[in-house]
């Protein structure tokens, strides 16, 4: 279990960005409202004072892997947001494997088909809850250039 702080994560997708914090105590887990992607650069200062109000001190970014663990087509662009976030942000960074979040988020909170954003940013709180129950610890970005590797949670269920 990770040690408790004010964490930032996100379900990075191409159109949207699902958002979800919690307190610096990791009892409560608050879904955001999610970002419209743009640029990185116009991106960038959002989630640069987003984080300043929030006190955030870590990133969890959602890691799509197909059911057998395998990276999908997705996981390279997540990957390279990720560590690009976090490194222009100065915030170490934890992964974690958000396949099937989306859905589950879905049927949690009847949002199937939505649009809005509200679906991304349940399955950003999935992904933050899954994280403060089992991990892993938050890492320096330089420590993560190799890859997820064995430093990621499997979840998603």
């Amino acid at each position: 279990m990770p040690r408790p702080c004010s964490v930032l994560s996100l379900d990075v997708g191409r159109k949207r960005i699902g958002l979800a914090g919690c307190d610096p105590l990791g009892i409560t887990v608050t879904p955001i409202k999610a970002l419209h992607r743009g640029r990185f650069d116009d991106d960038l200062p959002v989630l640069q004072q987003l984080c300043q109000d929030r006190r955030v001190q870590g990133l969890v970014v959602g890691l799509p892997l197909d059911a057998a663990g395998q990276p999908t087509a997705q996981a390279d662009h997540c990957l390279r947001y990720g560590r690009r976030l976090a490194q222009a942000l100065q915030l170490p960074l934890a992964w974690v494997n958000e396949h099937s979040s989306t859905w589950a988020a879905g049927e949690r909170h009847g949002l199937k088909g939505d649009r809005s954003g509200r679906l991304d940013s349940a399955a950003a709180a999935l992904l933050l809850d899954q994280w403060l129950r089992e991990g892993p610890d938050l890492k320096p970005v330089q420590g993560l250039l190799g890859g997820a590797g064995a430093e990621l949670v499997d979840g998603g269920s």
